[in-house]
């Protein structure tokens, strides 16, 4: 059974658990406290230490920089889901590394500005520890503050793909692509704290967003989703 180590918040692990459920394949979640990552460190033999991380079997994925997708395109191929086609080679390279920088630091930040809600008590100091020492004493406290500022940013970030909506319900065609799932992770681990909504007026956006939480390879198949 695929197993899939993760901290359920993080968007890039929401992402692949998305694909998973697309899938239908029969999958594991572990759950590990961001503050303890050495189960990580002992499955991929000290070479990384970052979440999600997937086992099948005795075969350990793990990415190799920071937009490698290598644990996307393994299920790909693993499950013939239709995430990469060749036809969108490079295409959808750019959007992924437009979705992994421009639309997930707003999403990080104003997720992680709600930390209380969603961190346990006994994991919140090393959290805030974490996140002070990536992007500076008192980054939390200013993202709270800053909230207005980064959630018109983000619904300016976002017109792209509501402007791609347009005249398809995905965002490259008639069926999801990895990028729908990438982003959608990202929105994902946005709306975790349940203190967001998605932007009004990307109407087309909210649609995809609650056409992708539900979608499955099975109703592709049949001709659905």
């Amino acid at each position: 059974m695929l197993e899939l180590v993760q901290v359920p918040w993080v968007s890039f692990c929401l992402v692949q658990k998305r694909i998973l459920e697309f899938s239908g394949a029969a999958y594991k979640l572990i759950d590990i406290p961001p503050s303890d990552r050495s189960l990580v460190w002992r499955l991929t033999r000290q070479r990384y230490y970052q979440v999600p991380v997937l086992r099948d079997g005795r075969t350990v994925i793990f990415e190799t920089s920071p937009t490698s997708q290598v644990i996307a395109k393994y299920l790909e191929v693993k499950l013939d889901l239709g995430l990469f086609p060749r036809s969108y080679d490079g295409l959808q390279e750019i959007l992924w590394r437009y979705i992994e920088s421009e639309v997930q630091s707003l999403t990080h930040k104003l997720n992680a500005s709600y930390y209380r809600v969603f961190v346990p008590a006994a994991e919140q100091l090393n959290y805030v520890r974490f996140q002070e020492q990536k992007f500076g004493p008192g980054c939390l406290r200013c993202w709270a503050e800053r909230r207005p500022q980064l959630l018109a940013e983000l619904a300016r970030r976002l017109m792209p793909f509501e402007q791609m909506l347009a005249d398809r319900p995905y965002l490259l065609d008639g069926r999801p692509r990895f990028v729908d799932f990438d982003l959608w992770g990202m929105l994902a681990s946005f709306l975790y704290s349940g203190r967001y909504r998605l932007p009004a007026r990307h109407g087309r956006l909210r649609a995809w967003y609650k056409r992708m939480s539900c979608v499955t390879l099975q109703a592709m198949e049949r001709g659905g989703g």
